[in-house]
């Protein structure tokens, strides 16, 4: 199987995080979102990964060969011209045989995608779903009798159906798609000056081609400030093991919570819902509902609701913060 993560986006909603680094590689309950990402991709035997990244992609590609043991090619997006395009540049990896699979970054979709072949037996392909209550914001897919997709609609203006597109499609005939990814190229069939992954999808529908909806067990957003912290108090939750008020050295933890091993935590209220990175000094502090990146300095704040970068210090009094990489906040007299 192939396995396409589009990782070049800007992700300009998640600045000033995303000046520094890709989105891909924001922390959230202890790891980047594209590990947990390519956690939940291993167990499928045989997999290869295909990145599309920017012209940047050397940071992805230096976190990925560091962490991980995994056949894995990469291919530069120097136009950003949507999410089926993306994929598109990876179709001179896709063989005869081969099956794909496409997974986005913007989310975080909690299901067991070594079920893959089992799931998928009678049908050509799956899209993964997920129930929304505004399916006005999303790619909702539009259902025959028989539960097959005839379509999928981008923000659809009239209501179809309350299942959103999580970001994750699989195609049991991955040159098939390909080459339905080449004519919508060719035909020029871009929406709001982006190719999108409906296009290829309702072509191969066209064909005779019969795609299920697949439920995910949780679908979580990694697109934006807010949205991310709901994801880390999300996964914390599903991780957390302890119960009840916890002691750490004189500081009192409140579950859930993440501590990286070689984080320091002095005389301090933490949680709940905190995630706290490698290497970070957290003293005199009362943290809740907020993600500290790795080597980040806290003192002396009552922070919540925020977002701490890889090596800022935040110093003295504050309420909320979401600063970047490197910066440093001091409200100290």
């Amino acid at each position: 199987m192939k396995i396409i993560l589009p990782v070049a986006g800007k992700g300009t909603r998640l600045r000033p995080h995303t000046f520094s680094k890709p989105k891909s590689l924001m922390s959230v309950a202890g790891k980047t979102v594209l590990s947990h990402i390519i956690e939940s991709l291993l167990k499928i035997n045989g997999a290869e990964f295909i990145f599309i990244v920017d012209e940047k992609g050397d940071v992805i590609k230096d976190f990925v060969n560091k962490k991980y043991d995994i056949d894995a090619e990469y291919v530069v997006q120097s136009e950003q011209l949507g999410p089926s395009h993306a994929v598109w540049l990876a179709k001179d990896f896709v063989k005869d045989g081969d099956d794909v699979l496409v997974v986005f970054n913007d989310t975080i979709a909690v299901t067991d995608y070594s079920k893959i072949t089992e799931q998928c037996e009678d049908w050509d392909g799956m899209i993964y779903v997920c129930r929304t209550s505004d399916p006005q914001r999303f790619g909702i897919v539009d259902r025959d009798e028989d539960k097959s997709i005839k379509r999928i609609v981008e923000k659809p203006k009239e209501y179809i159906g309350d299942l959103a597109v999580v970001g994750a499609y699989y195609f049991k005939d991955g040159p098939a798609f390909m080459e339905a990814c080449d004519e919508m190229i060719k035909k020029e069939q871009i929406e709001r000056g982006e190719y999108y992954m409906n296009f290829p999808i309702y072509s191969l529908i066209k064909n005779g081609a019969k795609f299920r909806a697949k439920m995910v067990d949780l679908w979580l957003d990694c697109g934006k400030p807010e949205t991310l912290l709901e994801t880390n108090k999300g996964l914390l939750a599903m991780n957390c093991i302890t119960k009840g008020v916890q002691f750490l050295n004189d500081s009192l933890i409140f579950p859930p919570v993440y501590i990286a091993e070689s984080a320091i935590v002095r005389n301090s209220l933490i949680g709940p819902n905190v995630s706290i990175g490698e290497g970070v000094n957290v003293s005199d502090c009362k943290i809740t509902n907020s993600i500290v990146d790795d080597g980040a300095i806290l003192e002396g704040i009552n922070l919540g609701d925020s977002i701490i970068g890889q090596n800022a210090s935040a110093l003295g009094n504050a309420r909320r913060l979401n600063i970047g990489d490197h910066s440093v906040v001091d409200f100290r007299k």
